[in-house]
């Protein structure tokens, strides 16, 4: 996801929250959010929330304030790809299952939510059953049946109306040839792909066996959604709760605030606290003064999650009172830029692959913050935390190879360089930082950037991923970055690597590897039984991707996150490689 990019945000996409902590706040004998049986932080001190719940408390009441530099893709949960709103989402949408509130490891561990155990599988594991909780209700009081899930999981697969998200439904589900969209062929029975049997059971049938099927169902989609409220593209004015918050004011680019959903039951929910009287989420702040806004204790969260930027880094690091209060987690999630394959001249690999021995490695992961708050300089687009990993040496790592970088273009006709089209996120600082290192060490072999700096909101929808405005821009280059959807080779790699999940729609995290060597082994890693099998396969794609020059890798991901003033249950989850905000609550 872009953690999520994110994961996504990363992700998808993963990503990584800051904030500045309360002083003290260890005497609590509070358990973690999730019950479990890790201890609770003692005092400040670096690293105290990787693997512990720091200021644990169940105290109710305050406003948990958040800030964003800029809109993301949705809130609504249909339409969604970012790690900070898969994240965010569980605080008024309840999933199927979702990740466990819980630090470190422990939070990649799925729980039941929605449902009241994990999915039952039948048929080899290409049928999955779920039975839902009694009493479950929207925010108007209308119960929440199977129907409502369901209409859900069928509207975000419609990727023409709703660009954003995966496309795990529509790749695995047994729908019929003859449906569309819920909004384009309503009538079309797709009891072969989803039945709703009674009010309380959902049953999911699979095109082929999948054992990891409640990965699909802690996936937002499966948030439910009450038809007669769905106004398409537009939900998102107003998605209506599931889970203990409600929209009170929706204003795009300016404002969110959540209120009580009072028809939220907590006897239905044993995960979620609900401490915060109301959420207030300001978007549209400047990226390093919301830094000094929540170091000075004016805020609590920077929902963005990529992180302390550049400007605070230095205040953080150099101060031991910051420092102690600081997280440093390293998360399944790589940055990089995309090479794209199918805008001349990097239609050929010998030219992509002169961009790469061109780059200032060291200059790329010094834009994300250093070794420390960046991250190790990748080599492959697969982070080492992910199974079937394996070093590439193919490239050099150091400040650029000016030599090999002209002798690829030689190679590939351009031997004078060539100049194209680089975008970035223009609100992210880092980014900003990685297309300027690249204008300029590219520059010494000739290669012209013309950087260009779009919304992050729309980015992958209207601009860096969306496939004809990518070609008619001539944009070459992209910043991008992944963060696993869950911690394997498909949970990480499927959704980035796979052209078959390209839609001309808009919304892909894929836009520059298309190649169907890569598709056939993906085909031949679902047909393969045996996991250690399936794992050196991710690894031959991640090298496939390499050789090919379709990215090339900046850092993989650890970030400075602070923790926040003010705020109790603070912890890094696994799951996202940030602070978990399900059970935040204000101090």
């Amino acid at each position: 996801m872009n953690k999520r990019s994110a994961l996504a945000f990363a992700a998808a996409g993963a990503a990584l929250s800051l904030g500045l902590s309360a002083c003290g706040g260890g005497g609590s004998e509070t358990k973690p959010a999730d019950g479990s049986s890790a201890a609770p932080a003692a005092a400040d001190a670096f690293n105290a929330g990787l693997e512990a719940v720091f200021n644990p408390s169940d105290k109710k009441g305050g406003v948990l304030k958040m800030a964003i530099s800029e809109d993301w893709d949705s809130i609504d949960p249909g339409d969604t790809y970012y790690a900070l709103s898969w994240n965010l989402v569980r605080i008024y949408g309840r999933s199927l299952v979702t990740y466990t509130p819980a630090p470190g490891a422990e939070g990649r561990k799925l729980s039941p939510d929605l449902a009241e155990s994990l999915g039952e599988s039948s048929d080899g594991g290409k049928t999955w059953t779920y039975k839902l909780r009694a009493g479950l209700k929207f925010e108007d009081g209308t119960p929440i049946t199977s129907k409502d899930v369901k209409y859900a999981v069928l509207r975000s697969m419609d990727k023409t109306t709703l660009v954003n998200g995966p496309t795990y439904f529509n790749d695995w589900l047994d729908l019929p040839k003859d449906f569309k969209s819920v909004y384009k062929t309503p009538d079309v029975n797709t009891d072969s792909a989803i039945e709703t049997p009674d009010d309380q059971t959902i049953i999911f049938h699979l095109k082929k066996a999948y054992g990891g099927f409640d990965n699909f169902a802690a996936l937002p989609g499966t948030i439910p959604v009450p038809k007669d409220k769905d106004t398409g593209v537009k939900y998102r004015e107003h998605p209506v709760a599931s889970g203990p918050y409600k929209f009170d004011k929706v204003e795009a680019g300016k404002q969110y605030t959540l209120v009580r959903n009072e028809h939220w039951d907590p006897a239905t929910d044993p995960i979620r606290k609900a401490l915060p009287e109301s959420y207030e989420i300001s978007l549209g702040v400047n990226a390093d003064d919301l830094d000094n806004r929540i170091l000075s204790g004016d805020l609590h969260i920077d929902l963005a999650g990529s992180g302390v930027q550049p400007a605070a880094l230095g205040r953080v690091l150099g101060d031991p009172a910051l420092k102690a209060r600081a997280d440093n987690p390293t998360g399944a999630r790589t940055w990089y830029t995309s090479i794209v394959s199918d805008v001349a001249p990097l239609d050929n690999v010998e030219c992509r692959k002169a961009v790469i021995y061109g780059a200032d490695r060291v200059g790329l992961q010094n834009a994300y913050g250093g070794e420390f708050a960046g991250g190790d300089i990748a080599t492959g687009l697969m982070p080492p935390s992910i199974g079937g990993w394996k070093k590439l040496d193919l490239y050099p790592t150091g400040t650029g190879d000016v030599e090999k970088a002209k002798a690829a273009l030689a190679a590939c006709g351009k031997p004078d360089g060539f100049e194209t089209i680089m975008a970035y996120r223009a609100d992210r600082p880092k980014e900003k930082a990685t297309a300027e290192s690249l204008q300029q060490a590219l520059a010494k072999v000739g290669i012209k950037l013309e950087l260009k700096g779009y919304p992050t909101g729309d980015y992958f929808a209207l601009y860096a991923g969306k496939p004809d405005f990518v070609k008619k821009n001539g944009i070459g280059l992209a910043t991008n970055g992944w963060g696993a959807d869950w911690n394997d080779g498909f949970g990480f790699m499927s959704q980035i690597v796979d052209s078959r999940t390209i839609r001309e729609s808009g919304g892909n995290y894929n836009i520059s590897i298309k190649d169907k060597e890569i598709d056939a082994k993906i085909d031949q890693i679902f047909a393969e039984t045996d996991v250690a099998k399936r794992d050196a396969l991710w690894g031959e794609i991640d090298q496939r991707v390499m050789e090919q020059a379709y990215v090339l890798p900046s850092v993989w991901s650890k970030g400075v996150l602070v923790r926040p003033l003010g705020a109790t249950n603070v912890f890094v989850t696994g799951a996202f490689d940030m602070y978990d905000y399900l059970n935040l609550g204000v101090q």
